[in-house]
């Protein structure tokens, strides 16, 4: 446990930057299901899907979450899985 003031204000920083992304991922991922899953169904609104799928790999990419390689590829493979 820390006992420096600095080091107390960090673990709660790290801890509420630690939720922040644990949401942002969780709805990056869900994004991506949910377009799989319309696709897979044959649903009409995979596009719409799709485009939340891309957006939330965007906003993963640009938050650090994800490298910008794998941002890259998994929307090539959503965009493959669309235009089957």
């Amino acid at each position: 446990m820390p006992i420096i003031k600095s080091a107390i204000e960090r673990v709660k920083t790290n801890e509420k930057a630690q939720r922040r992304n644990a949401a942002q991922l969780s709805a990056y991922r869900t994004a991506v299901k949910k377009f799989q899953k319309a696709q897979v169904a044959g649903s009409d609104d995979a596009k719409d899907l799709y485009i939340n799928a891309i957006s939330a790999i965007d906003r993963a990419k640009s938050k650090g979450l994800i490298k910008a390689n794998k941002a890259a590829r998994d929307k090539s493979r959503l965009t493959s899985k669309l235009a089957k």
